[in-house]
């Protein structure tokens, strides 16, 4: 589900709704090849169980412009309800949980420009309408902007929890939110932690586990171009500020991405001698994804825990770094202690012969610029917001507190952001692991010491401020004394976040018979256009572009039959042009001359079928794996694979017959079987009829009387049988 293509596909499927009788065979095979990709994406999208979209809050707004209008359109004109699909039903959460106190920003995690790329007022009174019914799609769409379009039956009304700080997990895109979609107000403050994998769980798990073999061939059938090299990352915002932020649309490299580079660098590094994560794109506008190790590059969230207005986040990002740097482990730590004060500790552990040596960290900011600032030894930053300081503090568990260096990154030419401020923190590694710790605080705290030490399996945190005194038991290792990810004592309180409550890891299953239900959805075309077949031939009766509107229906259709089918119709039309009541029989007549047709829909399956297979060897064979534009609007594997019968049995739709175009001959022989036995029961009927009115009123006995009208009602019933035969034959 890509942004530029979900955006022609869906305009292809307006193009082909449009009922240009010009354009009737163009315009079934644009649809049926966008109903058979997007289908095929609704039913992948069933794997995306969080209601997010990978490519982030900006760009997803790109691709559900187009989406829900495509959606609206198949319910339309095809009767294929996606209303009921469990990602649409998740997505209010996708837009709700991931703006920042204030309603001014969002969470810009990938190419964005901390805002929606369009709406996302059409697409939340489209939930709202369609699918929520609840009225809180209303309520946010007006609260971001007054909406111009909406169901005015709904009340505007807040979700439940709104006005408090919420924990929320994307479990697809491998995002954690807190204290999202609050009024700008001191206390509302905003955190942000990205660690998951490359393209979505969904995504990824379909590429590597060969999920929906059928339809995908690895990589080349997505695009993870706009994603950033950011695993483990984070973004915090206390009291709706922005003070660690994301460095928005730019380069795909790790270090603009408040993540973390190692060195000394292994080859084919961007940054020699740092080493950043191993999707960072050196000479390109997009992130590489596609083969070697950047397509297996992943991260994992372990924790998200709220406890007792705490906030505990775990993420392990090491499979995200080349395996030659040898790092066992990297973990990132974030603790809310207080709505202003976060603590940060990255645990790095290394391999015995690792050749890591050193650890870089970066922190940005794109609207403030950082200053030097140094209490007690230890180094730290700042910005100012108007006269409130935001302060930052680093320090490794050996008390070791080196001076960041300070400066602005700007961008290179092509991107719409002239750059970013930053902090950049460098400390040694030590062996087996090393742990350094960093305090993010706002003007209502004031921290008066900060200290650490550890063990191998955990670290200490002693930390004070003006109103508590904190002391942080953080377990590190990968086998613990106690089934805790930390512990947290405040004053005389006790604060637990335990294993027990972790992130269970799964993948969803793949959808049954994915192969049949896309099938199914296609079943609901062919019928819509013969109608609008006839429609057409209606409409041109007795007009000098019959002919030539007859020829442009069957151009795609044999030669020989097309100019013997011409002169069926074109003689019907002749005829029917001289007869009286001419104008209230064009509908009866419409369906006479769409009789004379052959199957030209599914002739034009089979041979667009064939055009396309051959393309599709031919873009595999010329293209390189690495060239992914042509490749991104191919349709891989044959829809009707593995299919038994001449009908589909729909899971989610009554069973459709289909018309195989094999037997289109076979059907058309038989349906004009019917229509003669139906004329010539016509005639029977009517000479019965005579035969009793006239020779059978006087002089002849009860019981004769008996036998004609017991014949009649027998041939009536004959007459219904052939006329409901024909019915079902389309003839």
């Amino acid at each position: 589900m890509q942004n530029s293509p979900n955006t022609v596909w869906t305009w292809s499927v307006e193009l082909g709704c449009e009922r240009e009788r010009s354009y009737l065979q163009e315009a079934y095979l644009w649809t049926k090849q966008v109903l058979a990709i997007m289908e095929k994406s609704m039913v992948l999208l069933q794997d995306v169980t969080d209601g997010s979209l990978y490519e982030g809050v900006a760009y997803g707004t790109y691709t559900t412009r187009s989406l829900f209008q495509y959606m609206f359109l198949v319910q339309r004109h095809f009767s294929i309800s996606h209303f009921g699909h469990p990602w649409l039903h998740k997505h209010f959460a996708f837009m709700y949980r991931t703006i920042l106190p204030g309603f001014q920003r969002t969470v810009a995690i990938a190419d964005s420009n901390y805002n929606w790329f369009y709406g996302p007022e059409s697409q939340l009174v489209f939930l709202d309408r369609y699918v929520m019914r609840n009225g809180s799609g209303n309520w946010l769409a007006e609260l971001i902007h007054q909406n111009r379009v909406y169901d005015p039956s709904l009340t505007p009304r807040a979700p439940a929890d709104f006005g408090t700080s919420q924990l929320h997990y994307f479990e697809d895109w491998g995002v954690v939110t807190y204290g999202s979609a609050l009024p700008a107000d001191t206390n509302h403050t905003f955190l942000s932690f990205k660690s998951g994998k490359l393209g979505g769980r969904a995504i990824f798990d379909i590429v590597h586990r060969n999920k929906y073999k059928d339809w995908i061939k690895g990589w080349r059938n997505f695009n993870a171009g706009h994603e950033h090299p950011d695993q483990n990352s984070f973004t915090f915002a206390p009291n709706g500020v922005p003070f660690i932020t994301e460095a928005l649309y730019g380069p795909k490299y790790t270090f603009l991405n408040n993540a973390v580079l190692f060195s000394p660098a292994t080859s084919g590094s961007c940054f020699k001698p740092w080493d950043g994560q191993v999707t960072e794109a050196c000479d390109s506008k997009w992130l590489k994804y596609k083969v070697g190790l950047p397509a297996d590059a992943q991260g994992r969230v372990e924790a998200a825990l709220e406890r007792q207005g705490m906030v505990f986040i775990r993420g392990e990002g090491q499979s995200a770094y080349n395996p030659d740097l040898k790092i066992r482990s990297f973990q990132r730590n974030l603790l809310l202690l207080h709505p202003q004060l976060l603590v940060l500790v990255d645990h790095i552990h290394l391999e015995t012969d690792s050749p890591t040596r050193a650890m870089s960290a970066f922190f940005h900011n794109t609207d403030l610029p950082f200053k030097d600032a140094k209490i007690d030894g230890v180094h730290g930053a700042f910005v100012r917001h108007g006269e409130d300081p935001y302060k930052m503090f680093w320090m490794d568990d050996t008390g070791l507190s080196e001076k960041g260096v300070l400066g602005y990154w700007n961008y290179p030419r092509g991107y719409p952001y002239n750059g970013s401020n930053y902090v950049n923190v460098t400390m040694p590694l030590r062996f087996p692991h090393t742990r350094v710790a960093y305090i993010f605080f706002g003007p209502g705290v004031d921290v008066q010491s900060f200290s650490l030490r550890g063990d191998a399996n955990r670290v200490n945190i002693y930390l004070a401020t003006n109103e508590h005194t904190y002391t942080i038991y953080l377990l590190t290792g990968e086998v613990t004394t106690k089934p805790l990810f930390a512990m947290v004592l405040v004053d005389q309180k006790k604060i637990v976040f335990e294993k027990a409550a972790g992130v269970k890891n799964s993948t969803p299953e793949e959808v049954e018979e994915y192969v049949n239900v896309v099938e199914d959805n296609l079943q609901h075309a062919k019928p819509v256009f013969q109608q609008l077949e006839r429609h057409i031939l209606g409409r041109v009766l007795n007009t000098a572009s019959f002919r030539k509107t007859a020829e442009r229906l069957l151009q795609f259709s044999d030669k020989k039959k097309t100019e013997e089918a011409i002169e069926k119709m074109f003689a019907l039309n002749k005829k029917q042009g001289k007869g009286k009541g001419a104008n209230k029989a064009l509908g009866n007549l419409g369906d006479k001359l769409s009789e004379s047709l052959p199957d030209i829909f599914g002739q034009i399956e089979v041979r667009e079928k064939k055009e396309r297979s051959k393309s599709t060897k031919r873009i595999i064979e010329e293209s390189p794996e690495e060239d992914g534009d042509s490749r991104a609007f191919m349709d891989y594997g044959d829809s009707k694979k593995g299919r038994k019968g001449g009908f589909v049995k729909g899971r989610q739709f009554k069973e459709v017959h289909m018309l195989a175009t094999a037997n289109s001959d076979s059907l058309s022989n038989s349906s004009s079987y019917i229509r003669v036995f139906l004329i010539l029961n016509i005639a029977t009927f009517f000479l019965l009829l005579a035969v009793l009115l006239t020779r059978f009123q006087r002089g002849r006995s009860l019981h004769t009387k008996r036998c004609f009208y017991g014949i009649l009602l027998i041939d009536s019933f004959i007459l219904l049988c052939l006329y409901s035969s024909c019915s079902h034959a389309q003839c």
